[in-house]
């Protein structure tokens, strides 16, 4: 097993850039919204499922499927129209537009834990995890376009960033989720008082809770999988296997392989490197669609430990 690590970045131009306000603004306004989890009036048990079936669908379909290892990679391909809904789903874990997700991913994978890369722990586990993401990076907006030729050319990703349209959809995934849960409590109860209740409950639960919960463990793979676990291929930066931000992602934890065979649909390498998300494309594959599922290929010089 490797202990080498990269060179950390000559100098911590990120906490030199100015801060997205609106941004800075909603990350906090979530945030203060999800300590409404613990009021009496707001609390329930079946809030956590709610948020683990959330995450499944909006971050593990959403995030690590549809924006990761479909728009960024193109580890698999699936119809137009599943990937249309997958990038939905993506766009309702309100990470930003796919255009700028895809373009950050790739220009991390380009100057991982050096200069350049967007949000690398080196400059701090903080600027790793969160800060980066309200910060008005000018180098990421000029050079965004030539990291995304092939989103730019396509009509749908185009009429979603077009006007932030995205944004829209995430508004109306809400206002979908908030009407279920109302006619969901009003059946149930009978009651408007019990059905805006539940509706409540929906709201903290379903999409503020959901949200903030998918944001972290997203960021995890960028600051702790790039601080704590271990490195089973030499990929000449800081990206480690950590099996708790594995757990929490389903799969997207297993960051060292993921570097190191970044096209790879797995990302978990060996038999227990449980990668659940891998095991849905595999599923979407055996019913038809799925297919060109990218194999692991590894260079040679990568493997730290003789991995086979």
């Amino acid at each position: 097993m490797s202990s080498a690590v990269a060179p950390v970045p000559s100098r911590p131009a990120a906490r030199e850039r100015a801060v997205k306000r609106q941004t800075a603004l909603v990350l906090g306004g979530f945030h203060l919204l999800a300590l409404l989890a613990v009021v009496p009036y707001c609390f329930t048990w079946w809030g956590i499922p709610v948020v683990l079936v959330g995450n499944a669908v909006f971050g593990s379909i959403g995030i690590n499927l549809g924006y990761h290892r479909l728009l960024t990679h193109r580890a698999v391909t699936v119809p137009r129209w599943l990937e249309k809904l997958f990038t939905v789903c993506g766009i309702c874990s309100l990470e930003g537009p796919p255009l700028q997700w895809v373009a950050v991913h790739r220009m991390h994978h380009q100057h991982s834990d050096e200069d350049g890369d967007p949000h690398s722990p080196a400059h701090g586990f903080y600027w790793g995890h969160v800060g980066w993401t309200y910060a008005d990076d000018a180098a990421l907006k000029a050079n965004a376009s030539r990291y995304i030729p092939d989103l730019i050319s396509d009509p749908f990703q185009k009429y979603l960033h077009k006007r932030n349209r995205w944004a829209r959809v995430y508004v109306a995934h809400v206002a979908a989720i908030v009407a279920a849960a109302f006619a969901l409590g009003l059946a149930i109860y009978g009651t408007l008082a019990d059905a805006a209740h539940v509706m409540v409950l929906g709201f903290v639960w379903g999409v503020v809770v959901r949200t903030v919960y998918v944001w972290h463990i997203t960021w995890l793979v960028n600051s702790a999988s790039h601080r704590w676990g271990y490195a089973t291929y030499a990929t000449g930066d800081q990206s480690r296997n950590n099996w708790v931000v594995a757990a929490l992602t389903n799969g997207e934890g297993w960051h060292n392989n993921h570097h190191a065979a970044p096209r790879a649909a797995a990302h978990g390498h060996k038999w227990w490197e449980l990668d659940l998300t891998y095991t849905f494309i595999r599923g979407l594959e055996l019913v038809g669609l799925a297919k060109g599922v990218v194999p692991v290929k590894v260079a040679g010089y990568k493997r730290a430990d003789g991995a086979g």
